[in-house]
């Protein structure tokens, strides 16, 4: 995860902003349908239908592909129906209907027009045909039980045949929809302007017929039917909810009704459509077909209802279609009406607020994470979004959906491209420079950490790694030059693994010797523990590179190493055209001496006081001497690491014991006992084999007063 800074904050909440307000800008209005369709989709598809058609408060009579196969209505133009339209409606009304709808116009009369049927026609016109279906049609009307439909238009309305009007009076309602840009019904109007007078849609009529209310629209332009505040998030709509997606709607063909009456069964009718609202209205698969929300999940044609007379068709599956009834979307209207049940949209200011704060999630997760790690936040945040969505959507509220996704994946895509072109460009840097030199731990640490090294150099607290193969140059000239890179090619490797894998920088090859620091690049606290667990590591390495690496084998390598720690100019130093990044002061120096000086001791690893202090108690240690290198005034204490604390061994800590007491023998002249002291080790330890012998010199031949216990070393 990489460090933010103010400038990424303020790129991530730009970005948020930017995609929030394209994604619900007017000219992607579309996308708010699209959600209701997803979600539509995604609730039929999680949660079911769950509403039971047999206590449905509205039913459908269809005028089906049945109907047109069926005798007297097969073959027949259908402004011959009426008669037959008229006594099915009368048995409905005596069934106990509350109010029944026409989603069906019947422009014209035969009574008007010379019809052809047959072989034979009924001539100009036949006088008296319509007069028992306009009886009808008057008593309906005047009992209120009875709304026909019309299109209304400016250029080419479609209402009922001037009979038909005066029959009911003014008994006719708008079938109008509401249609979105991308020609999909997802919203009904519920009333329309006529005479300068708001007159309900047809299905609100039939609403509040059933209810015995009128609707009302308040001054903030909420309408009100019986209690129930019509939810709008377009003006004087009403947002359809498809719970059951058609099939909640029991639907009973108008054929199998009219043999119902000529069989008598007056009780069908009164099971059937007891307290019910019927709606009349076509479905058949080429006519009055309308996209809605459930276009994407599919949707049907209603649920068909008992028969009565007829016996049921050859096949009654019924079949999901993109494409529903016209009938069936103002029978949902309907339900929602009566059930309070219409969806609640969320609108402004809340879609766009919930749109951005998506958005602003997404783009502080690309703005932290890798892009993948971003992608695959943006798809939990999405799947969980979802659910949540779907899980309002079941008590009909209707939250953004496509907006909050695509604005986060813009966010996400921009974001990324932000960090691209602009926030990561030191980082791609640092990675390009230091792939070669550094682990690729190392480089992540550094990354993190958000400390960057300075470009042409700054100060830093570093411990100093210098190391040497003992006696090199003899064993190389032994070996053929292709031994010889094989040889150096294994060791090198297995020295850079280990000190890069504690956090170390090899800063050059010189030869077999290698020059590393601890604590620089990569910001380290712990670099002088990290120094000396790497040099007790590789000397470890070295001896199971001797004990089982072919080439190594008969070579008896060993080497040494230097540590120190302090301040030290590190940077891209160099030439104007040439520069590498590296190490200098005077810290580098005194480890380089101290790298040198193992050979006077016969150690492996030399260590200054300094870097002993930075290491605490981590360590086991031996002082071994005060020393005063080559080109410095000062002396200073060495000290020979010899395990973890707690992890020396018994012979280390013998010897440790005994080199303590000589060396402070040493220290205030006591030259005889120090010899004897280091006398006890000197044959299995080098550096007290060495203090035993000038300390037995010293002892036949004591030194001047101002003698001082410091050794100084002649070579490099």
């Amino acid at each position: 995860m990489r460090r933010i800074g103010r400038r990424d904050i303020v790129a991530a909440i730009l970005i948020a902003l930017l995609a929030g307000a394209v994604f619900t800008s007017p000219p992607l209005q579309t996308l708010q349908g699209l959600s209701l369709d997803i979600l539509t989709a995604l609730r039929a598809k999680i949660l079911g239908d769950r509403r039971d058609p047999a206590t449905s408060p509205i039913v459908v009579v269809a005028i089906d592909g049945e109907t047109y196969q069926t005798p007297p209505f097969k073959g027949s133009p259908t402004q011959t129906w009426t008669r037959e339209i008229g006594r099915v409606l009368g048995s409905i009304t005596e069934g106990g209907a509350k109010v029944i709808g026409f989603d069906v116009i019947f422009p014209s009369s035969i009574e008007q027009s010379e019809i052809p049927f047959g072989d034979a026609s009924f001539g100009s016109r036949v006088r008296g045909f319509d007069r028992d279906y306009l009886i009808a049609l008057r008593r309906l009307s005047d009992s209120g039980k009875l709304v026909l439909g019309e299109i209304l238009s400016n250029d080419h309305p479609d209402r009922p045949d001037r009979a038909q009007q005066l029959a009911v009076k003014n008994n006719i309602r708008a079938l109008n929809v509401h249609t979105d840009r991308d020609d999909v019904i997802r919203r009904m109007p519920l009333s329309f302007s006529i005479a300068g007078q708001p007159v309900p849609a047809m299905a609100v009529e039939l609403a509040a017929r059933a209810l015995g209310a009128k609707p009302e629209t308040g001054p903030a332009g909420v309408t009100n039917l019986f209690g129930y505040a019509i939810p709008s998030a377009v003006p004087n709509t009403l947002t359809l909810n498809f719970r059951g997606m058609g099939r909640d709607v029991p639907t009973y063909s108008f054929a199998d009704l009219r043999a119902c009456v000529e069989k008598g069964d007056t009780d069908f009718f009164r099971r059937a459509f007891d307290g019910k609202i019927v709606l009349l209205g076509s479905i058949l698969t080429f006519d009055d077909r309308k996209l809605t929300s459930m276009r994407l999940a599919a949707g049907y044609d209603g649920t068909p209802g008992p028969r009565c007379a007829l016996p049921a068709p050859a096949s009654t599956a019924q079949q999901a279609r993109s494409a529903v009834a016209g009938v069936f979307v103002h029978a949902t209207v309907v339900r929602n009406l009566l059930e309070h049940d219409a969806v609640t949209e969320l609108g402004s200011p809340w879609r766009p607020t919930l749109t951005i704060l998506f958005a602003a999630i997404v783009a502080g997760a690309a703005c932290l994470l890798a892009p993948t790690g971003a992608a695959i936040t943006w798809l939990s945040l999405t799947i969980a979004y979802a659910i949540v969505a779907v899980s309002a959507f079941a008590h009909a509220i209707a939250l953004p959906l496509t907006e909050p996704v695509l604005a986060g994946l813009a966010a996400l895509a921009m974001m990324i491209g932000y960090r691209f072109v602009l926030a990561d460009r030191d980082e791609r840097f640092l990675r390009k420079s230091f792939a070669l030199y550094l682990a690729p731990e190392v480089i992540e640490t550094m990354v993190t950490s958000g400390k960057m090294p300075a470009l042409g150099g700054e100060m830093r607290n570093v411990t100093m790694f210098f190391s040497d193969l003992s006696g090199f140059s003899s064993i190389a000239e032994t070996m053929t030059p292709g031994e010889l890179v094989t040889l150096m090619n294994e060791y090198l490797s297995a020295m850079t693994d280990i000190i890069e894998g504690h956090g170390g920088y090899v800063d050059k090859y010189i030869g077999d010797s290698i020059v590393a620091m601890f604590g620089a690049p990569a910001d380290d606290p712990a670099h002088a523990r990290n120094a000396v667990r790497a040099a007790l590591k590789c000397h470890q390495r070295l001896a199971e590179l001797n004990a089982g690496n072919p080439a190594f084998a008969g070579h008896g390598l060993s080497h040494r190493i230097g540590l120190n720690s302090g301040e030290a100019v590190v940077g891209n130093i160099g030439s104007r055209r040439r520069f590498n990044y590296t190490v200098m002061s005077d810290t580098v120096n005194v480890a380089s001496r101290l790298e040198g000086a193992n050979k006077y001791y016969g150690t492996a690893i030399m260590a200054s006081e300094a870097t002993v202090a930075q290491t605490g108690d981590t360590f086991a240690w031996r002082e071994l001497d005060a020393i005063r290198v080559m080109g410095r005034g000062e002396a200073i204490k060495v000290f020979e690491p010899l395990a973890e604390r707690g992890a020396e061994s018994a012979e280390q800590a013998k010897v440790a014991a005994a080199y303590a007491e000589g060396l402070a023998c040493w220290r205030v002249r006591e030259f005889a006992k120090a010899a004897d002291a280091f006398g006890q080790v000197a044959k299995s330890d080098p550096a007290s084999a060495l203090f035993a012998k000038r300390a037995k010199a010293l002892t036949a031949n004591p030194p001047l007063p101002d003698w001082t216990p410091v050794n100084t070393l002649e070579g490099k």
